[in-house]
């Protein structure tokens, strides 16, 4: 806020912050369960830089890390509820029409083999394969700011394929094996069942052919998204020599950056054309373009 003092801008952080405890609260049927979820929300806003049990135990005064663990472990509550609750608050602040919504995975470090989706696989987060959980997680960008309106957690198939372990674990018996591209298209028809705002998509080349694209596609939105360098695809430079023309061109004209953007209109009505649209690495050989044949977007 421009201009306004600091207690001005404080009083409205707090109350905001109120707000969104009076609506997490009905999530929870007893008050003191309710009481400790906020005390779990305002250690994970503190200071600390490691949100461990026991960091937010003596944060909120607690005695030892046991209620707050309960919030997370032991306590009976709609998580997807809280997950809408986020989302809605997200769009009515930072909606706009042209947003876009940004599809990613990120690894968790873990020593064990307890933990929920553990297992051995590659994660970004450590730049190898290594003992780790996998969250594949959306997120919200427009002019306004940006947050996360929805996350899912994968499960390997030898998890998937353990029913031992999952009852364990307390995952419910309907969760089968979903690939990462699957579980981003859950989320893509999550959020257009409610109504969010938004006309693109960005997603690396995890998701950039087959089921995302097809939902992006019948939905009629648009899309960026990353495809292999080894992927087959009908170019828009009809030989090498021409993009190769097109690479120094853009050297050229965006020196520094070592990208080419490529601006199009926004997208139209079902079935009619754009141009393309992109925003590709093009120095990198693992970074390739691919246009989208029915509606003129672009994945890159």
């Amino acid at each position: 806020m421009a201009g306004a003092s600091i207690e001005t801008t404080l009083e409205l952080w707090a109350s905001s912050l109120r707000e969104v405890k009076g609506r997490m609260r009905g999530l929870f049927t007893q008050e003191r369960v309710a009481a400790s979820a906020n005390l779990f929300l305002d250690g994970l806003l503190g200071e600390e830089r490691r949100k461990t049990g026991w960091m937010r135990a003596e944060a909120a005064g607690d005695p030892g890390p046991w209620r707050q663990q309960a919030i997370l472990g032991r306590g009976r509550w709609d998580a997807d509820g809280l997950r809408d609750i986020v989302r809605d608050y997200v769009v009515e602040n930072l909606a706009t029409n042209d947003a876009v919504l940004v599809i990613d995975e990120t690894g968790f470090l873990k020593q064990g083999k307890a933990s929920c989706g553990v297992a051995r696989q590659y994660t970004g987060s450590a730049g190898k394969i290594t003992n780790c959980q996998i969250g594949v997680f959306a997120a919200y960008v427009s002019a306004r700011g940006h947050a996360f309106i929805d996350r899912a957690l994968y499960l390997p198939k030898i998890w998937t394929g353990d029913p031992a372990r999952l009852a364990t674990t307390h995952v419910p018996e309907a969760v089968a094996f979903a690939t990462k591209p699957a579980l981003a298209v859950q989320m893509i028809r999550r959020t257009l069942a409610a109504n969010v705002p938004f006309s693109w998509v960005a997603a690396d080349a995890v998701y950039g052919v087959g089921d995302v694209e097809q939902a992006l596609r019948r939905a009629c939105k648009g899309y960026v998204l990353g495809v292999r360098s080894d992927h087959h695809f009908g170019s828009w430079a009809t030989n090498l020599r021409s993009l190769v023309r097109l690479r120094r061109s853009h050297e050229t004209s965006n020196q520094g950056r070592g990208s080419a953007c490529l601006l199009a209109r926004a997208p139209k009505a079902p079935g009619s054309m754009t141009g393309l649209t992109a925003n590709s690495l093009i120095s990198k050989p693992t970074n390739m373009m691919r246009r989208n044949r029915g509606s003129g977007h672009a994945a890159c």
